[in-house]
């Protein structure tokens, strides 16, 4: 990408946009467009069509989505479907009309089948049943990568996708409900510790195993694949390694600085045993992660508690 072509990063204020439009500020990106939902409905096709139109835009990161917990997903999950296809096809429809140089598509490993042989390879694509509990999610996710793949392969359109593992970072959601495995276990540990309780509980026996990265590492990647990567197929980004949710919980009482015990509760359910992303094709164009976990955990507390994340 070139330093002063306009790129348009779609979903800027969540988890993933704000760390890539942090990376592209560091690396000297200079015309780096962001619209809040207010400014441009992505929903909006009308909108949308004239926001490309007006703007000269060259590259687009398309990391905007309606994202939630295991228990928003399950419940709502046609209107993840259909806020998530609608998103997706009017970006990347757009983008195609308007001369868009390259396009980036974010998707999800949930897209991937339940019982797919692990480490998951990009190949396990369409290969079997999704998890039941966001397939909504997941449908929606996999219509907008094979919707980039199509635009390439019909129009020789220079857009892909990318498959993050699980992400934790700064501006991550500290909802008590609606938040993912790393800021709720985070909020737990904290209130703990404020509460002065003696132990923690963890659902289930600690033995799943998964797998995390920190989002500014899945920045540094996605610029990297904006530089090299052209095929149509999507591609994995994560660590390739994985731990267990007991290892986590332990690893979170250090950072926390929590004094008391971690208890599990085997009363409830484990879910999949283990998760976790082949990560060769990634590896091959030259990347890997400079967080470790703790570290990435260190840093998310630090800012967790600067950003007052366990107040509300």
């Amino acid at each position: 990408m070139r330093k002063n072509g306009c790129i348009f990063v779609a979903g800027h204020r969540g988890l993933v946009g704000s760390a890539v439009v942090r990376t592209l500020r560091q690396k000297g990106f200079s015309n780096v467009l962001l619209k809040t939902r207010a400014e441009l409905d992505l929903l909006d096709h009308s909108a949308v069509e004239t926001f490309f139109k007006a703007n000269k835009v060259e590259y687009v990161i398309l990391a905007a989505a309606k994202v939630g917990g295991i228990l928003f997903n399950s419940k709502f999950q046609a209107d993840f479907l259909y806020e998530n296809l609608v998103i997706s096809a009017n970006v990347i429809h757009s983008a195609a009309e308007h001369g868009v140089e390259k396009l980036l598509y974010l998707g999800s490993s949930c897209i991937y089948p339940k019982h797919a042989p692990q480490p998951i390879s990009e190949d396990s694509l369409l290969t079997g049943p999704l998890e039941p509990t966001n397939e909504g999610y997941a449908l929606a996710k996999i219509a907008g990568l094979k919707l980039c793949e199509k635009y390439q392969q019909q129009y020789g359109k220079h857009f892909i996708s990318a498959m993050p593992t699980n992400l934790y970072g700064e501006g991550d959601n500290f909802h008590p409900e609606h938040s993912h495995v790393i800021p709720g276990m985070m909020r737990r540990f904290h209130q703990s510790k404020i509460e002065g309780r003696d132990k923690v509980v963890i659902w289930g026996s600690g033995k799943p195993l998964r797998e995390f990265l920190y989002v500014d590492d899945l920045a540094e990647a996605l610029l990297l694949l904006m530089e090299k990567y052209e095929a149509p197929q999507t591609i994995n980004v994560g660590t390739g390694e994985d731990c267990s949710i007991f290892q986590l919980a332990t690893l979170m009482k250090e950072v926390v600085g929590f004094a008391g015990s971690i208890e599990l509760d085997t009363s409830k359910p484990d879910g999949t045993m283990r998760k976790v992303l082949n990560v060769n094709r990634m590896k091959a164009l030259g990347w890997a992660p400079r967080f470790t976990l703790l570290d990435g955990l260190k840093k998310t507390y630090a800012w967790a508690l600067e950003s007052r994340k366990f107040e509300s």
